[in-house]
């Protein structure tokens, strides 16, 4: 069942032809092919462009456009999403991973995340081309955590492929395997603490002192350090300079107040 949509609410006939271009694109994709007969293409095509179409109207009126906006709108297409098929909400993500536009990938992913059936059926290949072009901590952070994360978490992605990310030349990618434990981790997003493949992750990038990388072990370790504060207070111990000084001043301040950072104690009263 397509679910339905128009592309009424495109601001401009080049809109429009860019948003069917996406969806044709993205339908046209030879996994998706095989799934979707000759017949139903052109439904499909109008069923992606005029659900993208509706996204971008609910985007275009929402004030402010800030995350909490923005959610509201994806949880209101993801509703209309319920029964679409899954190749149709593959393509939207893809379509909308593809345009980058801002709060783009933020939307597929969580589009993805809301619907199980299109989550079951990413493999790696798609992962990897969800994550083509990541540019900053936003993008790689929304698909690390709500895409490759749960993926990991449910032995769908490889631990070898989540190295190969950390070993990779690109800074985000490396950032991705490492955000990319905090599903394992955080009982808010599903986890139940996995001290194996975070720790091991962990290790593979303790040496890199990109910044964004840095940034992102602290948080893999302060998120491991909830479940499993012995691990991680040995591992810090284990391989003391090693690790980046910032990360081993989070994480000891995590693991002896649990908070990322002390709170400043406001100065007494000067008694007259």
């Amino acid at each position: 069942m397509w679910a339905t949509g128009t592309a009424r609410d495109s601001k401009s006939p080049g809109l429009q032809r860019r948003i069917l271009h996406l969806a044709y694109t993205h339908l046209v994709d030879r996994t998706l092919q095989r799934t979707i007969a000759n017949s139903d293409m052109p439904r499909a095509i109008a069923a992606v462009a005029g659900l993208i179409a509706d996204l971008d109207a609910g985007l275009a009126a929402a004030q402010p456009l800030n995350t909490a906006a923005v959610r509201q709108v994806r949880r209101r297409l993801s509703r209309e999403l319920t029964d679409a098929s899954v190749d149709v909400v593959r393509a939207i993500a893809g379509a909308l991973t593809e345009r980058d536009a801002p709060f783009d990938r933020f939307v597929a992913a969580e589009l993805l995340a809301a619907h199980p059936p299109a989550m079951r059926a990413l493999d790696a290949n798609d992962v990897r081309r969800l994550g083509r072009g990541m540019d900053s901590w936003a993008d790689v952070d929304v698909l690390a955590c709500f895409v490759s994360g749960p993926m990991w978490r449910a032995r769908r992605l490889t631990d070898a492929e989540i190295r190969r990310w950390a070993r990779s030349p690109d800074r985000w990618w490396r950032r991705a395997a490492v955000v990319s434990t905090v599903p394992l981790n955080n009982r808010a997003r599903g986890g139940s603490g996995d001290p194996s493949r975070t720790l091991d992750m962990c290790r593979l990038v303790v040496a890199d002192r990109d910044p964004m990388v840095v940034k992102a072990l602290s948080w893999a370790l302060r998120e491991l350090a909830k479940r499993c504060p012995t691990e991680v207070g040995q591992f810090i111990d284990e391989l003391g300079a090693e690790v980046p000084a910032l990360v081993r001043r989070e994480v000891r301040t995590k693991l002896q107040t649990g908070l990322k950072t002390p709170r400043r104690r406001r100065p007494r009263s000067a008694v007259t």
